[in-house]
């Protein structure tokens, strides 16, 4: 259930990476406030579940397999799109993640690191660091590109979705870190950029929310948490995880023209007190 009611009716939303977690909450949000959701992931099963949940309750939504790295797939998923709902008014850039081989082992750099089977810094491969980044940046652009041209007649809206590595950077994860801090300066650039058109451009921040993508850092097999978990929580002045419906307050404020109409370029945290703590 939303925490509370936007009115959507009449417009059309995509939402890129909506088979995970977090983004398919997003898709199920604005459906539920009346917008047709066109639901992208790369994979077409996940895409199509949400959209099935979707319309089971009552909303309008399509799947669509989409590849956010290739223009081409792009350019075929808005096909699907208009030809399901005629129009794009709301973008969500939710596709993004890290992955493992752009991960360090250690936190931190020890010189007897290099006499030992763990992955350091100096291990990581450009293409690893490279799909972690265009995963993230390019993953934004070109979905950008192709529907904001739909936009630009009769303006709408972009919510990008970055994170608190934004901020801060965290330790063992630096492609992913250097990515979401590029998709907010991303944010504001467009911000200006589409003002004129009548495009606003905002992003979310979320903390630290437990997904599929990064269970293994959070928890160990048995589900006990990890010594990364106790730091975490550790400089969360809230002592816990976000769920993904706190999410939603935020997605439908600057969804909604009539409570954020005058906001563009803004990169909200939602992030239970992170971004505020200093550790003392």
């Amino acid at each position: 259930m939303v925490p509370f009611s936007v009115d959507l009716h009449g417009k059309t939303a995509v939402v890129t990476g909506g088979g995970g977690v977090l983004c398919s909450a997003f898709a199920k949000a604005l459906a539920e406030c009346g917008a047709s959701v066109a639901v992208l992931d790369l994979r077409l099963e996940a895409a199509q579940a949400v959209a099935e949940e979707i319309n089971a309750s009552g909303g309008r939504a399509v799947g669509v397999a989409c590849n956010v790295l290739e223009r081409e797939s792009v350019l075929r998923a808005r096909e699907e799109v208009l030809a399901a709902f005629g129009s794009v008014d709301l973008l969500l850039n939710g596709a993004g993640g890290n992955h493992p081989r752009a991960t360090t082992d250690r936190e931190t750099f020890s010189l007897s690191d290099l006499d030992e089977e763990v992955k350091t810094f100096f291990d990581l491969q450009p293409e690893d660091v490279s799909f972690v980044f265009n995963l993230n940046f390019i993953g934004t652009l070109l979905p950008t590109q192709v529907f904001a041209r739909d936009m630009a007649q009769k303006g709408g809206t972009i919510i990008n979705v970055s994170s608190m590595n934004a901020y801060r950077p965290l330790t063992k994860i630096p492609a992913y870190s250097a990515a979401k801090s590029a998709v907010s300066n991303f944010t504001q650039w467009l911000a200006v950029h589409f003002a004129d058109a009548k495009i606003r451009v905002n992003a979310i921040a979320p903390g630290f929310f437990a997904t599929a993508q990064n269970r293994s850092l959070l928890f160990h097999e048995d589900g006990t948490p990890t010594e990364r978990t106790g730091k975490i929580l550790a400089a969360t002045p809230m002592k816990r995880f976000g769920k993904p419906e706190e999410l939603l307050g935020a997605l439908l404020f600057l969804a909604d023209e009539r409570a954020s109409g005058f906001m563009t370029g803004v990169v909200l945290p939602v992030d239970g007190g992170f971004s505020a703590y200093s550790g003392v």
